[in-house]
């Protein structure tokens, strides 16, 4: 029997490699974000190097099928493929960790991409090449004659695309959210192994691959199965994915600590115990301190990118019963939030993207906490003029926004001073503070020109000692901003490639010690010091 007489069985091949390719693509984003971020430079990687795979997968394909017109030759590539995709939840992370490690100490500048793109060379290029052979090789087969030839490559290309919408939707609403990215890799890579197995054995050829891979991919099931990226940490209370995020919950006897899919730091942290969190929240509660005439427990505040609600704890905690709401894009999170950092019931949290939110809305606030933001994948949306002039708008003729922005940086033109140039263009009051022991910074922007003053008077009324050493700390510290040239807007806001900037310098910071060692006494030193 030659199955390949029924053009159904091609359209179907075609088909599902062409919603392979995408749910690898998405997964690709999954397996990178925590190591490298979910930035739009990450993302533009994974296309560019994906779009290199298929070209030359597209290249050899026709020739190799004008060459040899042997069907099995394809689906054995498939099947390589196939196994190939079911190994990246084995050995992926592993790859992606040697890698960096490799060249940390050999790159100085764009280490986040050279490594990123390297990553995703190695682990990702080879099988997409092989399924980019798909398309020109069932070409070959199908056509019969150059009277339907058209028609017959047309229907080909609609069974692709039609695959690829739904490779894209399936892993993005489906397989991601409810069973992980090492188990969407091995759906899709168990979908490209069924349809080779039945090419194989409805032919009664490759009786040998048909075993191996058989084997290959159970193993794959076996070991490969996981739904942790954080290999290298044990015992950590919560560990899943959103649609948005990866997820880390983990905890001690003093707190619990909510990580994302980010190179590093703490996305919020419940104390289990009264006191600060010694962290930026702790900063940001100046905010409700700055505005006038009015007690703190009677103001309403307004927190963009809530989080598991670390800000709005605190706040209720030293402040009062203060009226608050919260925007969190991740339900998810939300949801993490009631279960593990005890965010009380009362705090209205609305799963939403922060500016959509403030344009759907007319009520003005207090403060607003503005706290979106995660190493280099800051929301563009959230960092123009255009969005800082409508925070204005929801705030009080007093009202005080905070921003927590998380790399300082350094020189002309760094993240933050085009964060601040922006804001300064459209509130008349900025001050910037820099938080002790991280790379936080958090700026306070208000009309009002007494602000600083009102701080230091308020700061007499808080019981509370270490708050307000605190308080009288940040009202110490804080410089006013003047601003200047660096404004974002709308159309023009390069936040990924400044926050790569500021990232390299980090890592190049951290990494520095560890260099000199490497230099004077090679790897064995290294070693040794590790």
């Amino acid at each position: 029997m030659n199955i390949l007489k029924n053009k159904l069985f091609l359209y179907l091949t075609e088909f599902f490699a062409g919603m392979s390719v995408m749910a690898v693509e998405l997964g690709a984003s999954r397996l990178l974000a925590p190591y490298f971020s979910s930035s739009q430079i990450v993302w533009t990687i994974i296309i560019g190097t994906i779009m290199i795979a298929m070209a030359l997968g597209n290249i050899y394909g026709g020739k190799s099928a004008d060459k040899s017109p042997d069907p099995g030759k394809l689906y054995g590539r498939i099947l390589i493929a196939a196994i190939w995709i079911a190994l990246i939840p084995v050995v992926g992370k592993y790859i992606v960790l040697g890698i960096s490690a490799l060249l940390i100490f050999t790159v100085n500048n764009n280490f986040l991409i050279i490594a990123a793109f390297v990553a995703c060379m190695v682990i990702f290029v080879f099988p997409l090449f092989l399924l980019g052979t798909v398309t020109p090789s069932l070409a070959k087969y199908s056509v019969d004659s150059l009277e339907d030839s058209g028609k017959t490559v047309g229907t080909l290309g609609a069974f692709n695309t039609i695959g690829s919408i739904i490779g894209t939707f399936v892993p993005t609403f489906v397989t991601i959210p409810a069973v992980g990215t090492s188990i969407t890799f091995l759906i899709f890579s168990g979908i490209l192994i069924v349809l080779s197995l039945i090419y194989f054995l409805t032919t009664h050829t490759g009786k040998k691959k048909v075993i191996t891979s058989c084997v290959i991919f159970g193993l794959c099931c076996a070991l490969g199965y996981s739904d942790s990226f954080a290999f290298w940490q044990k015992d950590l209370t919560y560990e899943g994915e959103s649609i948005y995020n990866y997820l880390q919950v983990s905890e001690n006897d003093r707190q619990v600590i909510l990580s994302t899919n980010v190179l590093f730091g703490v996305q919020s942290v419940y104390m289990k115990e009264d006191g600060l969190t010694g962290m930026y929240y702790d900063y940001a509660m100046a905010a409700p301190l700055m505005v006038p005439e009015k007690e703190t427990k009677d103001m309403n505040m307004l927190i963009l990118g809530m989080g598991t609600g670390t800000y709005a704890t605190q706040c209720k905690k030293y402040f009062g019963d203060m009226q608050m709401e919260g925007v969190e894009i991740d339900k998810k999170i939300t949801d993490l939030s009631r279960k593990y950092f005890s965010l009380p019931d009362d705090v209205k949290v609305t799963t939403y993207d922060g500016r959509a939110y403030l344009q759907a809305e007319d009520q003005k606030y207090d403060v607003i906490m503005v706290d979106a933001y995660q190493d280099i994948t800051i929301p563009f949306q959230m960092s123009s003029e255009e969005f800082f002039s409508m925070v204005k708008e929801h705030l009080t003729d007093d009202g005080v926004m905070v921003v927590n922005m998380n790399m300082r940086g350094s020189g002309e033109g760094n993240i933050n001073q085009y964060l601040s140039d922006t804001i300064s263009s459209v509130f008349g009051n900025v001050y910037t503070v820099d938080v002790d022991g991280s790379t936080n910074r958090e700026l306070f922007a208000s009309d009002d020109a007494d602000m600083m003053n009102v701080l230091q008077k308020n700061i007499a009324k808080v019981t509370e000692f270490d708050l307000r050493n605190l308080m009288a700390k940040v009202s110490t510290n804080a410089v006013a901003y003047s601003g200047g040239d660096y404004i974002m807007t709308d159309d023009k806001a390069p936040v990924e490639l400044l926050g790569m900037r500021v990232i390299d310098q980090l890592i190049q910071d951290e990494v520095a010690y560890y260099k000199k060692i490497y230099e004077t006494d090679g790897l064995q030193g290294l070693l040794e010091q590790l």
